[in-house]
């Protein structure tokens, strides 16, 4: 049972760790390209707030994997 927990911890992990390298290398792909296909500074705007809300959302999963760990380690 608490391999299985483990398990579900690592993959946690893995998924908020490609969200944010993901995020950050379509964010940096976007800069460069917005600059080399004139794009609007609004939808630049809109990218900035979806990367912002993949980094939120990473920080929340590995704030609960935190807890989690130091919740098993407790008890």
């Amino acid at each position: 049972m608490h391999s299985q927990k483990d398990h579900i911890q690592a993959k946690k992990g893995r998924t908020a760790s490609l969200v944010i390298a993901g995020a950050m290398l379509i964010w940096l792909g976007m800069q460069w390209a917005a600059v080399q296909l004139d794009i609007s500074s609004r939808y630049m705007l809109l990218l900035d707030l979806a990367v912002m809300a993949a980094m939120v959302w990473s920080l929340i999963v590995t704030f609960q994997i935190w807890r989690a760990r130091r919740d098993a380690d407790k008890g």
